[in-house]
């Protein structure tokens, strides 16, 4: 499964965390070897590194051992599971330098349990083959009830699943997981050795045991599944993380001794988690991950059965454009209605509520629907378990439910949320809208029809009903796109989505090319937009790669004693010593692995080469097991070079195609975006206005919704400055970018046009200027944005207009100077101010 822009950049994040923990870790040791009380808060300090004065809120397990705990701010179809799968991956391989071990994956709900399992038991599923990779085909995936040994753990990375109500300890003498029970005996001393029980207690302060009997070495510890995590120290994985923010809830899993937990969520608790990653339902859209936007139609009519049949004849409609699409691209949806009724209980059938059976009849009696094509969905009855929803050979289009769907359930092909409940208890609906937002096979289909939703209303006010979806779009961490719904009908308190054309005082600027784009010679005598592995990548030379600083690399040679307990299996005595975390084989293919996934080097053979070269170098000074010790460290460093240098090769093949004259910075209209756009799609429902009066400079209606603050306050600036002709909110993967000599296209966030003149005069003239402005808060000053500013001035370097001879439109168009500038939070006004500064005459 190829991860998204956002996700690798998440999951580099936690890369860079673990690796300033794994510094502040060596820190610490270093500190307590030298005899020096000196107090150090190596978590915090590591936290502190990676993202800055960021509050940090510190965390420490039942033994009163610091647990770094973070948190990924991930929104509704964003890819959670995905992004944990390969997390556990980067923890346990380049932090806890181990394969095996115990992953403790807790989750919320039945709904999410069911779907979490049937995943990751699954073989040829992404998520267990993710998994796989990490063990090298070593997987135990088990549930609370299943029985495993220690030689399950030291040989196999397991994968317990709990849910959170299991988890959260409400009474210890009843709760099954605290109860001594039969499967676990091998983890801890037999019952006669009250020595072997004291040792392990002493060192583990928090195992449950019986009262004591003997009166001199404390009770004899409980054989429960409970005692064995705390002796595992395991690796938490919390799913909706925000859930788990009880006092009972956070004692119960800091007792378990975790090494590390990660916490996913769309709405964490800001006041306790600490967000290392926030991933905006901008940038999850902007990856074709959701179906936006969102249609709202309100019925006119007093029967029910009216809206039942308008979003049943919708759903016909969109099926056929599914047939077509499917015909076009071999590509399979069947849409879904899922349905909202009142009343799904066999006893609750009654005249003055709307029930489940009712609409079951009118779909089969009055819509010709098979019945097989309807199932319900509800705490007494499941029609749907069991059964693949996104297969060819289901016949299932119609769900009808009360509020059994409201978290966890994952389908696709839901595309209509039918809402026939009373208008006072919308609040589940405003939980449901989530379910019909994920986009088929995370990817956009290019037909408007089935890249959004729709949602069907009866006897919902427009303003109540608006509330509620927004609503329901910030319970899924998805606020930022909450001007992304539309109300489809005539309704004076919002605006039907539509296509707006540029404004028209600025109409002369539409399909005028004012940015230039890189471009090399094409195949047929012209000039195409430049390709990063066609042109760039496939330029690199591999053997400049320098790995000879790997024979003066320093390695961690200490042997992290308090870091993972180990259990013997012949003798329970020996098998309470504590060794140390690094059981990791030197296996060059499981090395390729990780530099694959990691992409410093796109090819298997040389990374296979590299991981190999790296190893020799290595060799003259550490032994093998020396090596093993700190493989982790050596896979990240050696990651980590080959991503640098590979950039550095990158951009020293980039530039020398502008030296050779091959590379040119030219004005040409078929680059995309390069020309001034004349529409874009209108779907907020609140303009951006200037202290209550319309923005006046803006080429098109700006949303509110689409501006962070930051940007909003630039956008408010611009319209001040008398240098400023007009400016638009550059889109990303639909405006203007610029292609450097690293992977991603860059996408600024605005695009200003700009003249000389002291006063604005009518027809406005062509603009002398031209702007280039991406903003950055000072959170992110970080690597990425490095490259931006220096990508933006080479541009600025080459930033007068070149047109290309034979593109005479771009010729018309070439009067003008172009600035490219990168600023920060607490700069740019003045940077703004300097750039654009009356001239002395």
């Amino acid at each position: 499964m190829e991860l998204k822009a956002y996700q690798q950049q998440a999951l580099d994040t936690l890369r860079r965390y673990l690796s300033e923990l794994r510094k502040a870790e060596a820190k610490r040791e270093q500190l307590a070897s030298s005899g020096l009380d000196i107090p150090y808060e190596w978590d915090r300090d590591a936290w502190k590194q990676t993202v800055g004065n960021h509050q940090y809120h510190p965390r420490q397990n039942g033994i009163d051992i610091s647990v770094p705990t973070v948190c990924f701010k991930v929104p509704t179809g964003g890819g959670k599971t995905i992004l944990a799968v390969k997390a556990i991956d980067i923890i346990m391989g380049l932090y806890r330098q181990q394969q095996t071990g115990l992953v403790l994956w807790i989750v919320p709900t039945t709904q999410i349990y069911q779907q979490t399992l049937r995943a990751l038991r699954d073989r040829t599923h992404p998520y267990r083959q993710s998994l796989d990779l990490t063990s090298g085909n070593r997987t135990l995936i088990l549930e609370k009830d299943d029985r495993f040994s220690p030689l399950d753990v030291q040989e196999q990375l397991v994968i317990l699943l709990l849910m959170l109500p299991s988890a959260n300890r409400q009474n210890k003498d009843t709760l099954r997981l605290f109860q001594d029970q039969g499967g676990f005996e091998a983890f801890f001393p037999p019952e006669d050795q009250w020595e072997a029980h004291d040792a392990l207690r002493n060192r583990i302060s928090n195992l449950d045991q019986y009262p004591n009997k003997h009166g001199v070495f404390g009770g004899m510890i409980k054989t429960s599944l409970g005692n064995t995590l705390r002796l595992l120290a395991p690796l938490i994985i919390l799913d909706e993380g925000h859930k788990a923010y009880s006092q009972l809830a956070q004692e119960t899993l800091l007792g378990f001794n975790p090494f590390f937990i990660l916490e996913l969520s769309a709405t964490p608790n800001i006041a306790h988690s600490n967000v290392l990653v926030n991933i905006t339902g901008r940038a999850v859209h902007q990856e074709g991950m959701l179906k936006l936007d969102i249609h709202l139609h309100r019925q006119a009519s007093n029967d029910w059965r009216d809206t039942v049949r308008a979003s049943h004849q919708h759903r016909l409609a969109l099926e056929q454009v599914a047939e077509r699409y499917q015909a076009e691209s071999g590509t399979y949806i069947r849409p879904i209605n899922l349905i909202q009724v009142e009343r799904t209980g066999q006893k609750q059938r009654l005249p003055q509520f709307i029930h489940a059976e009712d609409v079951r009849e009118f779909l089969i009696e009055h819509c010709g629907v098979l019945p097989e094509e309807i199932a319900v969905k509800s705490s007494e009855r499941n029609e749907i378990e069991q059964i693949d929803l996104l297969a060819p050979e289901c016949s299932i289009r119609y769900i009808i439910t009360k509020q059994a769907l409201q978290e966890g359930w994952d389908c696709p092909f839901a595309y209509i949320l039918t809402v026939l409940t009373n208008p006072e208890a919308l609040t589940a609906m405003t939980q449901l809208i989530g379910r019909v937002l994920r986009q088929p096979y995370a990817r956009k289909t290019e037909l408007a029809e089935l890249d959004e939703s729709y949602v069907y209303c009866y006897r919902v006010g427009t303003i109540d009903l608006v509330k509620q979806i927004r609503a329901g779009l910030e319970g899924e961490g998805l606020g930022d796109v909450a001007g992304r719904v539309t109300l489809e009908r005539n309704d004076a308190t919002l605006r039907e989505a539509h296509d707006t054309a540029i404004r028209p005082q600025f109409q002369q600027y539409a399909g005028k090319v004012y940015l230039p784009c890189f471009v090399v010679p094409n195949d047929k005598g012209g000039w195409r937009e430049i390709e990063y592995e066609i042109d760039i990548l496939s330029r690199v030379d591999w053997t400049k790669i320098d790995l000879s600083h790997f024979e003066t690399l320093q390695l961690n040679l200490s042997d992290r004693q308090d870091s993972h307990t180990r259990i013997g299996f012949d003798d329970p005595i020996t098998s309470l010593q504590t060794t140390p975390a690094h059981n990791m084989e030197i296996d060059l293919v499981w090395m390729t692995r990780h530099l694959l996934k990691g992409q410093g080097v796109p090819n298997p053979w040389q990374a296979y080469e590299f991981a190999q070269e790296a190893l020799a170098r290595l060799q003259k000074n550490y032994s093998n097991a020396q090596i093993k010790r700190d493989l982790g460290f050596v896979i990240e460093e050696l990651n980590r070079t080959l991503i640098e240098q590979r950039r550095n090769l990158a951009k020293e093949v980039f530039l020398q195609l502008i030296d050779d004259r091959v590379l040119h910075f030219y004005l040409l209209s078929g680059c995309a975006g390069s020309a001034i756009p004349d529409r874009v799609r209108v779907t907020g429902s609140e303009k951006l206005t200037n202290r209550g009066d319309p923005i006046q400079r803006s080429l098109f209606d700006a949303m509110e919704e689409d501006f962070n603050e930051l940007e909003k306050s630039v956008a408010l600036y611009l319209e001040h400055q008398y240098w400023v002709l007009a400016w638009y909110r550059n889109v990303v993967k639909f405006n203007y970018s610029i292609q450097g000599w690293q992977e991603h296209k860059v996408y600024s966030d605005f695009i200003v046009l700009g003249h000389d003149a002291p006063t604005i005069e009518e027809p406005l003239p062509e603009p002398s200027k031209v702007l280039v402005l991406e903003t950055k808060g000072l959170h992110l000053k970080n690597e990425d944005t490095r490259y931006k500013q220096e990508l933006f001035k080479l541009c600025e370097d080459m930033s007068q207009p070149t047109p290309i001879e034979a593109d005479t439109l771009a010729q018309e168009f070439s009067n003008h100077k172009i600035h490219f500038q990168v600023v920060f939070e607490d700069e740019w006004k003045s940077i703004l101010n300097a750039l654009f500064q009356p001239r002395k005459d």
